[in-house]
């Protein structure tokens, strides 16, 4: 088996650095480890500091997507300062479209735990956007759990088959595609030529949750794509990938943050199972009975979380706003203390 390290290594983005900085920060430089962040609008951040050869590096997520690294990371004044550059496209006089490259500098200073951030960002017409928000450093995670001894309780069934009591959007704004049919929860995000693009939403349950084990299955039509995120922020990836190479935006994967060490998915059009098992932090995910994620430890937020806060309960969502796709046979064990 490779270590863990070697294995979030193996992901698009190399965020496994957290796992040797979090737990060496040293008063020499109090930067380095992870710092969950609450971004100018309200959306969940994360950001991982490194030191190597006495050179700074640092990956950051801003809301959704992936969590990506930064162009530069340097301490200036008793700040941290961090720049990323942002590519758009634009049509120039002759009304070609031109690629420009924008830069952004996030400027954070540290009182205790807790950082204030400022971000100044090139405008494409010209000008800077200024915003504020703010950041606190995330608990140390705890060692990979035995999960032997992990005794769970007895389970809960999420979804009734019959409606979506339990259930409820993330965003009562946002359209609704949830609905029980013939048993199954369905998401239907069919789009009505020639009115407004309808927003479609993301489904939560009302209850929160600690650590879990989570069994499901999902049957997903050709490209489609979901999401499962446990306690509300870290997502395992829900995508048709069936005969793609292992990728950290794969069925089964922790969004950005863990390749499957294998690849066992079925076709779209197929029921797929996953069981999933949070505990201290670890999560370990067997799809269609075969163990691809084992025991690995979650390094912070994925995109599209609802906090950043890596110790607060959370719900189960599942996201609604890419495909349609049907779920069924939901049940959680929550662990016994």
């Amino acid at each position: 088996m490779k270590s863990t390290i070697s294995l979030l290594m193996r992901g698009g983005t190399a965020v496994c650095f957290y796992l040797l900085t979090a737990s060496l920060a040293t008063a020499a430089n109090p930067w380095t480890g992870a710092w969950a962040l609450t971004l100018p609008d309200g959306r969940a951040g994360w950001l991982g500091v490194e030191e190597q050869n006495g050179q700074l590096r640092a990956h950051v997520l801003w809301g959704g997507g992936s969590v990506l690294p930064a162009e530069a990371a340097s301490i200036e004044n008793g700040q941290l300062k961090v720049t990323r550059l942002h590519t758009v496209e634009r049509k120039d006089a002759a009304g070609k479209t031109v690629k420009i490259q924008l830069k952004e500098t996030i400027t954070a200073t540290a009182q205790g735990e807790a950082l204030e951030l400022t971000t100044v960002k090139q405008r494409p017409q010209g000008g800077e956007e200024v915003a504020t928000f703010t950041g606190r450093r995330q608990p140390p995670l705890p060692p990979a759990p035995d999960l032997r001894q992990v005794k769970f309780g007895a389970p809960i069934t999420l979804f009734n088959g019959k409606d979506l009591t339990g259930w409820r959007l993330t965003d009562p704004q946002a359209d609704n595609g949830w609905h029980a049919r013939d048993g199954l929860l369905v998401n239907d995000t069919r789009q009505e030529e020639g009115k407004p693009r309808k927003r479609y939403g993301n489904l939560r349950t009302d209850a929160e949750f600690e650590d879990f084990n989570l069994r499901l299955e999902v049957r997903m039509p050709p490209n489609g794509n979901s999401g499962i995120y446990l306690r509300g922020i870290y997502e395992v990836q829900v995508s048709d990938s069936y005969g793609k190479p292992v990728d950290a935006h794969h069925l089964g994967a922790i969004y950005s943050r863990i390749t499957p060490r294998v690849a066992a998915e079925k076709p779209a059009g197929e029921w797929q199972t996953l069981a999933i098992t949070l505990v201290d932090r670890h999560v370990t995910v067997v799809l269609n009975g075969v163990n691809i994620i084992d025991n690995q430890p979650l390094a912070g937020c994925t995109g599209g979380a609802l906090w950043s806060d890596v110790i607060r309960p959370g719900p189960i969502y599942l996201q609604g706003d890419h495909t349609n796709m049907e779920y069924r046979h939901l049940v959680l064990r929550p662990r016994l203390r």
